[in-house]
């Protein structure tokens, strides 16, 4: 998703001139920082939910055929089109009823992977506070209440008043282009500390033996592997458009990310069974030093990656806008400011306020990837309808 709103918001800024440049190699890396990201934090309890190992990766298995399969047909519709965006290659091909569909379901999800960051900084910022007043409590005396202003509620809006708000209301922001390695580095981190942390445990665990609700964990896995999205810009960027060299760049940067997401589901629920976390980084003690790293590292990722989410979902909204009212009327540098301020503010309100009610992680990632569902599976297979019938209406 950092890569999808990278390329998205360059092609909403102005038209790219420039040859296609991007090696085959290049792609394949860009799809997996696309991948890789807050969607880890789920897997291992993903692994609980799907009843153990076996069924997880029988489920992640399964689904893997489809989604290299979407990636595939992606290509092909995007090397047949004019069109440089998800939406544009849909409209396209496919009409401009669906085209609007595709429109409104790349709104919502982009809304939720918002609700989404702001949850899993809201988790890590109410770990972090414990910690915090865990230390207070263990060097004073007795038990003090925890200070209002450490309630991770409070820290939370802090932090959206602060912070966020002020990086969100720009018209670009060129300075996240800097930033765009920080999600991949987080997940690889993330890896490596789980499986350390598995081999260092000293309690035995009870384990998840239930396969009744193994195709529950669908759309987590959908969440976490979506970069379908963002393949059509990432296709459009590729020096050789060769379709066998898509397919191999498809193949790859699934089976790269299939591992990465596989160990971490492994080593996170060997490691903790049926009583893992949503959000694994919430399985672990508060004031142990290597998951303090792993959390800031998510964190400052999130900081980078929400506004670039956030401006991209508002110059949707701000088209929808003029187009729907005012696309008669002449779009003045006043008027846009107040429209961009106004969208800024309501998009982080709205979106904190989900944050702050949502039970946990697992619940939004559902969502969301229910909501993937649309650009892995059903335009793609849409797509794929229509040419079908195209051909065959042809040789008729």
């Amino acid at each position: 998703m950092e890569e999808l709103a990278r390329e998205s918001i360059g092609l909403l800024a102005k038209p790219t001139l420039e040859a296609p440049n991007l090696s085959s190699a290049g792609a394949v890396f860009i799809m997996l920082k696309s991948s890789l990201g807050a969607g880890l934090l789920n897997f291992p309890w993903a692994f609980s939910k799907a009843g153990g190992v076996t069924p997880a990766l029988l489920v992640e298995l399964g689904s893997l055929i489809f989604l290299i399969s979407g990636l595939v047909i992606l290509g092909y519709a995007s090397s047949i089109s004019t069109q440089s965006t998800y939406q544009g290659v849909v409209r396209e091909i496919c009409g401009s009823a669906i085209g609007k569909l595709c429109e409104i379901c790349f709104i919502l999800n982009l809304f939720m992977i918002s609700v989404a960051f702001l949850k899993v900084m809201g988790d890590q910022l109410e770990k972090l506070c414990d910690s915090l007043h865990m230390n207070e409590t263990l060097n004073g005396d007795g038990s003090p209440p925890q200070p209002w202003y450490s309630d991770y509620r409070f820290t939370l809006t802090a932090l959206c008043l602060l912070v966020l708000f002020p990086l969100s209301v720009p018209r670009e922001i060129g300075f996240q282009k800097y930033t765009s390695i920080l999600g991949t580095l987080a997940a690889c981190y993330l890896t490596l500390v789980v499986m350390v942390k598995y081999y260092l445990r000293m309690e035995p665990v009870i384990m998840a033996s239930s396969w009744a609700s193994m195709f529950s964990v669908i759309p987590t896995i959908c969440f976490g592997f979506q970069c379908h999205e963002a393949c059509v810009a990432i296709h459009s960027s590729m020096r050789n458009k060769k379709f066998s060299l898509w397919i191999m760049v498809s193949v790859l940067s699934m089976i790269f990310c299939l591992i990465i997401y596989s160990l971490t589901g492994l080593y996170g629920y060997l490691t903790f069974g049926a009583d893992v976390a949503a959000d694994i980084l919430l399985s672990y003690p508060g004031n142990d030093t290597v998951i303090i790293i792993a959390r800031l590292l998510f964190a400052i990722s999130i900081i980078t990656i929400y506004p670039i989410v956030l401006l991209l979902g508002r110059s949707v909204l701000q088209d929808v806008c003029l187009n729907y009212k005012c696309s008669h009327v002449v779009l003045t540098e006043p008027y846009e400011r107040w429209m961009r301020v106004v969208l800024t503010i309501m998009w982080i309100i709205v979106t904190l306020v989900i944050a702050l009610f949502v039970p946990d992680i697992s619940k939004v990632i559902s969502l969301i990837g229910g909501i993937s569902a649309f650009f892995i599976f059903i335009f793609p297979g849409t797509y794929l309808l229509i040419d079908v019938c195209t051909l065959s209406l042809g040789g008729v």
